[in-house]
């Protein structure tokens, strides 16, 4: 998808170097969870509970006297694949329904639409909330809920770029040699809107994280004993236990925002890498001095200038 040139663009930018740390370390984090946690995320510990950060306990424990490390780490796991897999489904969904609806128009494009322009028309957390309090919280049910609720927008922006693709005159030509319209929109038309579908799609992945985030902390989300980001907040909400013990509450907070930080960077970087807008060019440095070879003489400039009609060289 990048040539070489978006590639070093990318990499030269600070915001993607930044934000692949992040998200670096938040993937690590979840993938050698069982190494990185010395403590069990769901062991309550009663006669431990609210302990201050320390060497056993290096983020210190809460109200259940759980290790606040190691359910951070353990919730990772949870950000890590309600972001991957909610946009996986937002991205099947969006971009199946945008390509047919922006290829065929017609009656297929105004249903698809319309269906978008109500799913879009409620707001995204309300409607969350409402699909998951109508059916039994589960892992499950939060991801495919935010999945589904986030394919409108992606099959908006994939009809909007087939559009335009498709009147190109080589899928024109294409067609007009009798090709399928499967062929054309697999091999010609999916391959252009691909850019700013993974785009989009870097981006939705600091909203699911923040939509699980916001279920779980209204207790719609991830089911106890399982570790979430959101119920570690929920958890450490009490205004005692926020101005005795803030490690319950700020770290999971830092958590979230870490994550979000990082996928919204990368996103950006990435859009102005692949922006077809963007030209690199190369300033001339004022302090190189232009040789003599460099500058044209009165001569050159004389025989290379073009003689205009009705005028005497």
């Amino acid at each position: 998808m990048l040539d070489p040139k978006q590639r070093r663009r990318l990499l030269r930018d600070r915001r993607a170097q930044i934000g692949l740390v992040i998200v670096a370390l938040i993937i690590g984090a979840a993938i050698f969870a069982p190494l990185l946690a010395v403590h069990d995320p769901i062991g309550i510990d009663l006669a431990g509970m609210l302990e201050q950060p320390s060497g056993d306990h290096w983020m210190g424990t809460d109200i259940q006297g759980r290790d606040v490390w190691a359910r951070l780490v353990y919730g990772a796991r949870v950000s890590i694949a309600v972001g991957v897999i909610s946009q996986g489904i937002a991205l099947f969904l969006g971009v199946l329904l945008g390509l047919v609806a922006g290829y065929y128009g017609g009656w297929i494009d105004e249903l698809v639409m319309r269906l978008a322009d109500v799913t879009l028309a409620f707001p995204t957390l309300l409607l969350l909330i409402a699909m998951v309090a109508a059916l039994q919280p589960s892992m499950v049910v939060v991801f495919a809920t935010i999945g589904v609720v986030g394919w409108a927008g992606m099959a908006r922006l994939v009809r909007g770029q087939v559009l335009v693709v498709r009147q190109l005159e080589y899928v024109q030509a294409i067609r007009a040699l009798g090709a399928r319209d499967r062929t054309i929109i697999v091999k010609h038309v999916l391959p252009n809107v691909i850019a700013p579908v993974v785009i989009a799609a870097t981006l939705g992945v600091a909203g699911a994280i923040m939509a699980e985030a916001a279920l779980s902390f209204l207790g719609l989300g991830v089911q106890p004993p399982t570790p979430s980001w959101g119920s570690m907040i929920a958890d450490g909400r009490d205004l005692d236990q926020l101005r005795n013990a803030p490690w319950t509450s700020v770290f999971p907070g830092v958590a979230i925002g870490a994550s979000v930080l990082g996928f919204n960077l990368l996103g950006d970087a990435l859009r102005d890498a692949l922006d077809p807008r963007f030209v690199e060019t190369k300033m001339p440095n004022a302090n190189e001095n232009l040789t003599e070879a460099e500058v044209p003489s009165e001569a050159e400039l004389a025989t290379s200038a073009p003689t205009q009609p009705g005028t005497i060289p």
